[in-house]
Formats: C-alpha cells, structure tokens, sequence
C-alpha cells in the first residue's frame, strides 16, 4: 500500500512484518485538513487506483469503510481531523492470458514497439475474464514488457478507442514506460489523426478549447461541461477537465471534410466530443452525432448502395511524435489509415470531381 504523507493526509499502516497479502488489510487515514468538494468515494480512488469507484462504493455500504468509527455515505466530504478506516479486500488472482492476435508492428527496438492498432479491439481487458485485447495479443507476442501499475495493461502507455485505428506506443522495459508516461502527461508528444466529419466547416483551422466532463447519466458518454450542468448532476462545481483539439481542413466534400486533428489534451473520446460540440461530428458515430454514410449519400443516386461504407467512427491516429524514452532522440510513428477509411475518403474524392 501506498504510505506517502501529502498535505491532505496521514497514511498509517500495520507493521509491514504483520502483512498478509491474502486477508483483507486494515488502514487508517487521518485527514489533516478539511477538503471542500472532495467526495470520500472519489478521494479515496485517487489513493488506492488498484480500486475502482464501484468497489469502494461496496465498501462504504458494507461498513468496510468508516469515518470516525461510523457508518457514512459515498458522497461524504470529509472534515480536519477526520479518522477513515479501511479494510481493503486483497487484490484478485490474475494473469493475462497470452494470445495469438496478429499484430501490426510499425517499430520495434530492445525498448518500445509500436503498432498499427486495428479498430473493433480494446486495449486492456476491463476484468480478469476478459480477453482478446491488444493487452493480450502483446502478451503473446513480446518476450518482455513493462510491468506499469496495473496487471491489465503490461506495455500499455496510452490507448485509443475501440473502433479507433492508428500508431500505439507500447513499452518493453519499466524506464521507457515511466519516461514515455512523464512525455504524456507533460504534452510533450505530438499526436495527429486524421478524421472525417460531416458538414463544410467555416474556418481552414481553428481551436476548440471546451471543459469535457462524463455524461451524469449515459455509462462511458462524455459531453463538455456546460451540456453536463444543464443535464443534472454535480457539475455545477465540477465544471470538467481541460480540454484543447485544434483542427485543419485538409479536404473539403460539400456536405464532408476531411480533417487533421492535433489534441493538446488526451481526455476520453475529446475529439469525437469537441468535433460534434461545433457541429460537426465524426462520420460513423451515432453516439455524438453523426451517422453511417453509404455510397448513395455520397453519390447522391437512390440507386446506389445504402449499405454502410463505415460501420465505425471515421477516425484515425495517424502520427505519433515522441523523444525515445532511452536514447533521446527524436522518434516519429505513422501507420496509414485502414481499408474502409481510405475507400470512403477516395469515394468523396470521386463523387467531388464528378461535380
């Protein structure tokens, strides 16, 4: 367990020669100063991340959790002097099974590997029974990967949607993974997609700096701050994380466009957010907006196809610019979009000359 003292708190622990990993552990938490706004539930995430908000939640209801020797409520904000109790569960067996997923490596050396990830594939599996994830596919292929903080995601440094494509960075060794996460978290990498979106945008580029938040109410939806306050919620204190994409129209369609994307932010969906925020989402993503373009929308003939020409959004991560973890040099990635995108956007090319 974590034994740091910060400003807000002091960590006690059992003697470490008292430890048994197998039984639940007691800790005590005494909060030095009042934290206005800090839900228990949400402060206490930030301290055990091995714990999701769900469990925690449990453990409240449960009584494995007090304040002050008493029973209290997930939105509990705590107070100076406070005495929180906890009787943290072990962690669950797991192992992350190997499996042969062909992989689409771009760059490898004794260090990193990147891939060209495919899209209708998660990156790490969400619970010990899950499988079938890139998580597993570079357990399978690498002989060694960076342990990281969570026995889900070896190797893993950043990810990309589901049904996003493009440049994954993965790290081999322990010191690449914490020198390649500090380049992220510092925004010192430089990540451009490439994406299609509906409608003709008014400015050749622009920046859309707008506060995402999670939808109050949709599991795994995000929307800015504003749309959460209006939707209910605790938004009104909570107005969201920072959040900066900065576009450019590299080809227009008439009723589409063809678009660089360059996040100076890595929130949870931002682009798909921030483009449908100014109206004009993504191609293929009904869950922000857009829809499913076939031939015959392109074309503008009933007579052609109305079989979709995407079932996904039409997003790509197409370069991915680092300084090499180890050797500190600069390392550029770039995959090219996959075979439904390139078709859609040579079709729009098409039917453009035609007019």
């Amino acid at each position: 367990m974590n034994s740091a003292v910060n400003d807000d708190d002091e960590l006690l622990e059992p003697d470490a020669a008292e430890v048994d990993e197998d039984v639940p552990q007691p800790i005590r938490i005494r909060i030095r100063r009042k934290l206005p706004g800090r839900r228990l539930d949400k402060y206490l995430h930030g301290r055990f991340p091995r714990l999701s908000r769900t469990m925690i939640q449990k453990l409240i209801k449960s009584g494995d959790i007090t304040v002050n020797d008493r029973p209290t409520k997930p939105s509990y904000e705590m107070e100076a002097g406070d005495r929180v109790d906890l009787l943290i569960p072990p962690p669950e067996p797991y192992e992350l099974i190997p499996e042969n997923i062909p992989l689409d490596i771009i760059y490898e050396d004794d260090y990193v590997l990147a891939i060209n990830k495919p899209i209708g594939i998660i990156c790490h599996p969400a619970r010990a029974t899950q499988s079938g994830t890139i998580a597993n596919a570079l357990a399978y292929y690498a002989r060694s990967l960076s342990t990281g903080s969570d026995a889900f995601r070896p190797g893993i440094v950043h990810r990309l949607d589901k049904n996003t494509s493009g440049v994954m960075i993965v790290a081999k060794t322990d010191e690449a993974h914490w020198r390649l996460s500090r380049q992220f978290e510092q925004r010192t990498t430089r990540k451009i997609y490439l994406g299609v979106v509906h409608g003709n945008l008014e400015l050749d580029a622009d920046e859309i700096s707008v506060p995402i938040a999670a939808h109050p109410s949709v599991h795994d939806r995000y929307v800015v701050s504003g749309v959460a306050a209006r939707l209910g919620g605790r938004f009104q204190r909570n107005l969201g994380k920072e959040a900066v994409t900065r576009y450019e129209v590299v080809e227009r369609y008439g009723a589409f466009c063809l678009v660089r994307l360059f996040p100076k932010t890595g929130r949870t969906h931002q682009l798909r957010v921030h483009m449908s925020h100014i109206g004009h989402p993504m191609v293929g993503d009904p869950f922000y907006g857009g829809s499913h373009v076939s031939l015959s929308a392109v074309t503008g003939r009933p007579e052609d196809s109305a079989e979709p020409i995407m079932t996904r959004q039409a997003l790509h991560a197409w370069k991915l610019i680092v300084v090499h973890p180890i050797r500190e040099t600069p390392l550029e990635l770039s995959a090219e979009p996959p075979a439904d995108m390139r078709r859609l956007i040579e079709l729009l090319r098409q039917h453009r000359r035609a007019r």
